[in-house]
């Protein structure tokens, strides 16, 4: 009986079947990104989560409301679509299109997202009314678009982000599949900019330390981030996911990874 012919067709079909295997891990492979967890599940790209917290601890530092939060994020989202734009419509520019011929500030200064945030977040303050009026009411009070009603599709979606990165929802935003940036860049200065604080361990409030949580995780591929802990639960880089870890201590700890990802 001849057994080349057979042979070589299993040889065939195992190789075959292994570059399907790796085909579909290809495929099936989750890509970088993050979800944000309420109602319904928001996906966001590295980029946007990182654009997202900063526009809420810039809030969040200021000791505005998660309404005015709210309110920003909704504006970013119909405005750029969490992009920090260098350009847009005339001389528009950044995450809420801040036009500098209309005051807004220096074409650089609308392109920092910390800036573009804090301005954003002064001007709205400037209306007597601001936290009694709708969500859509309160960023065309802002921005005088020409599309007022623009801004109601995203609030269900600006809630849910503003409720995970103030720290209302726990644990409620987590990213998979991170690139992380070794080294990455100085976590303690950044947060001092945009949290208001440099302490990113040891006890926290509850509230605040899952807001403080939910901003490095968000930020974990430019901090290099490979763990953070807070409150007896873990992230982490290789999981994507939060697990409960230990007992609910108040405790916050991250940890930096020493490779690439």
């Amino acid at each position: 009986m001849r057994k080349g012919p057979a042979v070589l067709l299993v040889v065939v079909l195992v190789i075959v079947a292994g570059i399907g295997v790796v085909v579909w891990q290809a495929v099936n492979k989750p890509k970088p990104g993050c979800i944000v967890s309420g109602d319904r599940e928001i996906t966001l790209s590295i980029e946007q989560a990182e654009y997202a917290a900063t526009i809420a601890a810039v809030g969040y530092s200021e000791g505005l409301p998660e309404h005015a939060v709210t309110v920003a994020l909704a504006t970013a989202l119909q405005e750029s679509g969490l992009r920090n734009l260098q350009g847009g419509d005339r001389d528009s520019a950044g995450l809420f299109q801040q036009r500098p011929s209309q005051g807004w500030g220096t074409h650089a200064q609308v392109t920092d997202p910390v800036y573009a945030a804090t301005a954003f977040y002064r001007v709205l303050r400037e209306q007597p009314d601001w936290q009694d009026i709708s969500v859509t009411e309160a960023a065309q009070v802002v921005q005088r678009s020409a599309f007022p009603e623009a801004y109601a599709q995203w609030e269900p979606q600006a809630r849910s982000i503003a409720m995970a990165l103030t720290g209302q929802s726990q644990a409620a935003l987590r990213c998979q599949d991170v690139p992380l940036r070794v080294p990455g860049d100085d976590v303690a200065t950044v947060a001092a900019r945009e949290l208001g604080t440099a302490k990113l361990s040891g006890p926290q409030p509850q509230q605040r330390g899952w807001a403080i949580a939910s901003w490095l995780v968000a930020h974990s591929a430019r901090f290099g981030l490979d763990t953070v802990t807070y409150d007896g639960r873990t992230w982490t880089s290789d999981s994507g996911k939060w697990t409960s870890t230990g007992t609910p201590d108040g405790q916050l700890s991250l940890h930096r990874a020493t490779s690439a990802q």
